[in-house]
């Protein structure tokens, strides 16, 4: 979204927009509640004015622990609309590690949830404190329930509300417009599963352009109807989710934790056109046994990535589902969460063995020793972060003078610009003197009709050095054996690449980003 001016705007600036523009239309849905565009619009700016109310000045951080619903995206949009930079808390987290975050981005103002999942967030944090966290910077922590504990800077969701009613429009609409494109939107804390999550720092000028660019070429258009699994924490959940739908006046439906069974009654229910998600997701719905007894037909838009996105994948949802467009898309946290994208026509066999070529205003190379040859992914253009919060050393590590930022990953560029990930440089093993990169030998041995799913790490071995392990997830009803696996690898692939071992798990262990938690198997 652009101003006038020809510049990018501000996320206080979307959602006025998007009242305006599309005033009427369902904006969300969560549950049995359903509120236009218009009505969204009231309920960011109640949520500024109590921000504003609670003390909370330009540039303060405010966190949100939380999954997905209506009062995520009204709170988390209520904060930047205040002036506040946005510090979403990953909902896997445990006390100590929502501590630890907290502290390190000195946020004044926490949103949380009640308990979810059968977890009291606010007891984690607590505990968390009484063992020696010190979050000397957080004043105020707003539970999105209906009650809270009776302690010092605790407030229910209600009560934090009412005490806006005294802040004007006018002082609301006052802060929201001071807020500059230039300024930071929200840190977001990578995933954390190579090290200590480090928070990057993305503006509104970045987040706008960057999902205005992925809206353009996903197709997201006015009256979708979006199901954001996705967590909001991610860049993904967030901006390809909530500012996306913002920027094309799409229905928003989040769900706050993956389940087949609610996914495909939320789909058939709400007529869900847009469907963006790991490929995990996508596997499962589609080998649900209870799938055909859902009307799935308004599904029209799949969008996904990883570093493997199985061929058989998008050909069953092209097949089976009769989806128009399947797309796969590459980006990191450190660059505004996209840096690639596969266009629409793209044939099913570039889709699934790339992950696009470059977006708009940005460029990328690898790192490598000649053409066709894997190295490490390389970013430069208006996405990539403007810092790592507060840690000038972590960023001069990984961004150099000239702008390029070392995304850690590994690929092959082809002439045509299409990048295919690899594996992440830290995943690689070696194997008698050759490197071997997991994602590739994962992505041949999805190709067995009885694997459902398959990690790959590697292992100490006394002549080679290091071997491939593999972790595989049988399809139901196969009887697929370690030996069988191992031989018929040995069919398909380069023998430095097949796995020595093979071990059979009922699933892989993953984030709730769908990232497979690599350093869980090795241990």
């Amino acid at each position: 979204m652009r101003t006038t001016d020809g510049e990018w705007g501000t996320v206080p600036e979307l959602v006025r927009d998007a009242a305006e523009r599309f005033g009427g239309r369902e904006a969300v849905v969560d549950g049995r509640t359903r509120i236009t565009f218009a009505e969204l619009g009231e309920r960011v700016e109640r949520a500024a004015a109590a921000c504003l109310a609670s003390g909370v000045e330009p540039g303060d951080r405010v966190a949100i622990w939380a999954p997905n619903t209506l009062d995520w995206i009204v709170s988390a949009l209520g904060a930047v609309s205040a002036g506040a930079v946005l510090v979403p808390l990953n909902t896997r987290f445990k006390g100590a590690e929502a501590a630890d975050v907290l502290a390190r981005s000195r946020a004044r103002l926490l949103f949380v949830t009640g308990t979810f999942l059968g977890t009291s967030y606010v007891a984690s944090l607590r505990r968390a404190q009484e063992a020696g966290a010190q979050l000397p910077a957080l004043e105020r922590v707003v539970v999105l329930a209906d009650s809270a504990p009776d302690a010092a800077g605790y407030r229910t969701w209600k009560e934090f509300l009412a005490a806006g009613d005294e802040v004007t429009a006018e002082e609301v609409r006052e802060r929201a417009a001071a807020v500059l494109p230039s300024s930071p939107s929200d840190i977001i804390f990578t995933s954390g599963t190579t090290g200590r999550p480090k928070g990057a720092v993305i503006t509104h000028a970045q987040t706008l352009r960057g999902y205005e660019i992925w809206a353009d070429l996903a197709g997201l258009r006015e009256g979708d109807r979006y199901l954001i699994i996705n967590p909001f924490f991610h860049t993904f959940g967030y901006k390809a989710g909530i500012i996306a739908c913002l920027m094309r006046g799409a229905t928003m439906v989040p769900q706050p934790v993956f389940n087949v069974d609610t996914a495909l009654a939320n789909i058939a229910a709400e007529r869900i056109s847009v469907l963006p998600g790991p490929p995990t997701l996508h596997q499962s719905l589609l080998d649900h046994p209870g799938r055909d007894a859902h009307d799935l037909s308004a599904l029209r838009l799949v969008v996904t990535g990883a570093a493997v996105v199985p061929l058989r994948l998008v050909e069953r949802l092209h097949g089976e589902l009769h989806i128009e467009a399947v797309l796969t898309a590459y980006g990191l946290t450190e660059a505004s969460g996209i840096v690639t994208m596969c266009r629409r026509g793209d044939p099913a066999e570039l889709i699934a063995s790339t992950s696009g070529r470059a977006i708009p205003g940005t460029e990328v190379r690898v790192d490598s020793a000649g053409p066709g040859e894997p190295g490490e992914v390389l970013v430069r253009g208006f996405n990539v972060m403007r810092e790592y919060f507060e840690d000038p050393a972590a960023t001069a590590e990984v961004v150099t003078e000239d702008g390029w930022l070392h995304t850690g990953d590994v690929g092959v560029l082809d002439a045509d610009g299409y990048l295919r990930i690899t594996d992440r440089i830290k995943d690689m093993f070696i194997v008698g003197g050759f490197n071997a990169y997991p994602a590739e030998i994962e992505q041949l041995l999805g190709l067995h009709p009885d694997v459902a799913d398959v990690a790959v790490v590697g292992v100490q071995d006394g002549r080679l050095g290091e071997v491939g392990k593999a972790y595989v997830v049988r399809r139901r009803d196969a009887a697929l054996t370690a030996d069988d696996l191992i031989a018929w690898a040995r069919r398909e692939m380069a023998n430095y690449k097949v796995p020595r071992q093979v071990r059979f798990v009922t699933e892989l262990p993953r984030n709730a980003s769908g990232k497979v938690l690599k350093r869980e198997l090795r241990d």
